[in-house]
């Protein structure tokens, strides 16, 4: 390739039409709003999200702008690299989903800069209901194991094996899970450790009152997400 086909090539340009760019502009700016306003409502960072998500429209309409200069202009294209190459952003990101939100409205600006509405409107939409649905599982396994609740029961008596079977299924009517961990017993008394998840809280005064009314001299100890070596 020559020296005047290669200044050629680089100074082709191609002409954006006026209405194209504002339907552009006008898709960036409502899916990096939308984006926005998902993070507000649904985010789980402990930090300000309002404060960090207001720029959100602002960084998904510039980035839409960039592009589409970029693919007006091959030359201009190469030298937005060289300029954005000494750029440096100290912007500090305190947990890894803020970064998966600020990649989603960079990925709005790309795409509504391509002019790919389609695929960029079914795209994010996609992503958030992703998100949606997998901080929803999370919440959901965290709000289960939070729930867990260790029980130490001694008795202080030896008591036989169908009187403990009895005993574990008199308290799983009062719980939506129950697990046994544990037995020993000596001449003296009875220890037994189970995990359960109580109804109700209320059910846990319900459960300690069915062992102390089968067994007086009994001891209960409860525990949240704690082993219990008895």
């Amino acid at each position: 390739m020559g020296k005047s086909e290669l200044d050629l090539f680089l100074n082709q340009n191609v002409q954006i039409e006026l209405s194209g760019f504002v339907l552009s502009l006008f898709s960036a700016a409502f899916l990096s709003f939308i984006v926005h306003l998902f993070y507000v409502r649904f985010s789980s960072t402990l930090s300000n999200r309002v404060e960090f998500s207001k720029n959100f429209v602002i960084l998904g309409v510039a980035t839409c702008i960039v592009i589409m200069i970029v693919k007006s202009s091959l030359a201009l294209s190469l030298g937005l690299v060289g300029a954005l190459s000494i750029v440096r952003f100290r912007a500090a990101i305190k947990e890894p989903e803020e970064l998966v939100y600020l990649f989603l409205i960079i990925a709005v600006g790309l795409g509504c800069g391509a002019n790919q509405l389609i695929i960029t409107f079914v795209g994010i939409f996609f992503s958030l209901a992703t998100i949606l649905v997998y901080s929803k599982y999370l919440k959901s396994s965290n709000t289960s194991s939070s729930q867990i609740i260790n029980m130490g029961i001694i008795i202080d008596e030896n008591i036989s094996d169908i009187q403990i079977n009895n005993l574990i299924e008199n308290l799983i009517k009062d719980t939506t899970e129950l697990k046994f961990i544990s037995m020993s017993r000596n001449n003296i008394n009875t220890t037994i450790n189970i995990e359960l998840i109580p109804n109700e809280f209320k059910d846990l005064i319900e459960i300690t009152g069915k062992i102390k009314e089968a067994y007086p001299n009994s001891k209960t100890i409860l525990a949240q997400n704690t082993d219990l070596s008895l």
